[in-house]
């Protein structure tokens, strides 16, 4: 392709140099006629002879004129007299003839080029007025050039011509070569079809796959993005082209995307999906990016060790209620009916009492059954969990779901930190104000370093070991990530008398409240 290209713009470079060359000559030929012409008639013996003698064969006029044709080469030289007729010639016999082409415009003084059928044939002609010593025109000079000769000029000048065509075509040969075996190189001497079968096929399965692919450049742009990463990152196919920190927000995600941290199965969080990353350079200082989406699985994990942890406590609660039997059994055979009664009594009202305690301060009943499924499970782990008595929470949050995993992950780290403490206690207080919801959840732990008070929320960092299902290090990131949703915000400070105190303020939690609703005993809206 690129050698028919060189070729054809080579073939037409020189033809459309020849077709003004052809002009170009003829124009030499007629200035040269005409130049014979005026130095001709500059000759102020022919003027004076063309007044004093008659037009021979052998007179003044024909010797000079045939000196000057010979002399300049020169197909002939004519003088003429005011009538026209000649008074020199190339051939003797036209002498004293009226001249075969017009004369007038010569005679009138002007002065003539063109290309012209004479007696000779064609020629390029040039045609001067001839003036005595006294300025009055006397004749006419017409010099005419070959016209065969002019055509020699171009037909010999054609193979040169040619030569240097054929040297450009063979350079331009040359490097088409040279752009096509690199060329080759590069595409792994791939045809144009199946470069074309390739780009379609990656088209597809890129967009199809259910993994996110982004592919950077070496400046950090984005040169690729397909439809699940753009689901799982938020963004748009306009975003092709841009930076990694002008499409995404400072974060751990932007940081892991662009290779600022290293490592295989990143973990990050990303508008509350939590995303695993393996990032993989490319020959061109590029790289791609594979995100794939755990957040389904971790959430698996999660119900798995609560699952878990309810088996552990149905165990548990299997065996104390074992214990129970038998102590109510003794009680029994020996008659001790009213030791019996307060015995039963008092066990029943201790769970009753738990759940009256949550319902009473917790109106949403997602979160209120989270409360005291929590509350079992961390009696059965010797921790004890109480919600604060100030605690108020109307039925009107906007996201329960999201509120149940932000209270779910604070509680779970919660217990894990108070278990083998003294006297280990979780606090869970949960307060309105219009609608603004206050979460604080606090534990008699070790709690946590001042400098480790930013680290703590950062995806994939945690002090415990990793559960059977995967990695930890997610839960307070996705408490940040999911506060950060609803404007709010996340901290972690000392709680009073040992331990950490985690607060999350959620700005637009509750929906707004009917105005002028009748209010139930509870201060709910009707």
């Amino acid at each position: 392709m690129q050698l028919a290209i060189a070729t054809g713009v080579t073939v037409l470079a020189t033809g459309l140099f020849l077709a003004p060359l052809s002009d170009h000559l003829d124009d030499q030929a007629m200035h040269r006629a005409l130049a014979i012409a005026q130095t001709t008639a500059a000759e102020p013996r022919l003027a004076e002879a063309l007044q004093h003698t008659r037009p021979t064969a052998d007179g003044p006029v024909q010797t000079e004129a045939e000196r000057i044709r010979r002399a300049t080469g020169a197909e002939y030289v004519v003088i003429m007299d005011r009538r026209g007729v000649r008074w020199s010639h190339t051939s003797p016999g036209e002498i004293g003839k009226h001249v075969s082409t017009d004369p007038t415009d010569a005679i009138e003084g002007r002065e003539i080029m063109e290309i012209d059928e004479g007696t000779l044939g064609r020629s390029a002609r040039g045609k001067v007025p001839l003036r005595a010593e006294a300025g009055q025109i006397v004749g006419a000079v017409s010099v005419g050039i070959a016209y065969e000769s002019v055509r020699a000029r171009l037909v010999a000048s054609v193979p040169e011509m040619l030569a240097y065509a054929g040297g450009a075509l063979a350079v331009g040969a040359l490097a088409a070569y040279v752009v096509a075996r690199r060329l080759q190189r590069r595409t792994h001497d791939l045809a144009f079809s199946d470069i074309s079968a390739l780009l379609a096929e990656r088209e597809a399965m890129l967009h199809g796959i259910r993994e996110g692919v982004v592919a950077l450049d070496a400046h950090g742009r984005i040169r690729l993005i397909n439809d699940e990463a753009q689901r799982l990152l938020d963004l748009c196919p306009e975003d092709t082209g841009q930076s990694l920190e002008a499409v995404l927000a400072p974060g751990r995600t932007t940081d892991v995307l662009s290779g600022r941290v290293t490592g295989a199965d990143l973990l990050t969080v990303s508008g509350g999906r939590v995303l695993v990353a393996n990032r993989m350079p490319t020959d061109d200082g590029g790289a791609v990016v594979t995100l794939r989406d755990r957040t389904e699985l971790e959430r698996l994990g999660r119900e798995l060790d609560g699952t878990r942890g309810l088996i552990d406590a149905l165990r548990a609660q299997d065996h104390e209620h074992a214990n129970r039997m038998h102590t109510l059994l003794g009680l029994l055979e020996l008659e001790l009916h009213d030791e019996a009664m307060e015995f039963i009594t008092e066990a029943i009202g201790v769970h009753r009492a738990t759940a009256e305690q949550v319902t009473e301060r917790v109106h949403d009943p997602l979160l209120a059954s989270l409360l005291v499924g929590k509350a079992t499970v961390a009696t059965e782990r010797g921790v004890s969990l109480s919600v604060a008595e100030d605690s108020l929470l109307p039925n009107r949050l906007v996201d329960p779901p999201g509120l149940v995993t932000i209270v779910g992950n604070l509680i779970d780290n919660a217990l894990d930190a108070a278990v083998g403490s003294r006297e280990p206690h979780v606090e869970v207080e949960l307060c309105a104000d219009d609608r603004t919801v206050l979460l604080r959840v606090s534990d008699t732990g070790p709690g946590i370093p001042a400098d480790r008070r930013d680290v703590v929320f950062t995806e994939g960092w945690s002090t415990k070991e990793p559960p059977a299902h995967g990695k930890r290090g997610i839960g307070l990131a996705l408490v940040r990530r999911l506060a950060g949703r609803q404007g709010g915000s996340v901290r972690v400070s000392d709680r009073e008398g040992g331990g950490a105190e985690f607060t999350v303020v959620l700005p637009e939690a509750l929906t707004e409240q009917p105005a002028g609703a009748p209010l139930t005993a509870t201060g709910e809206p009707r």
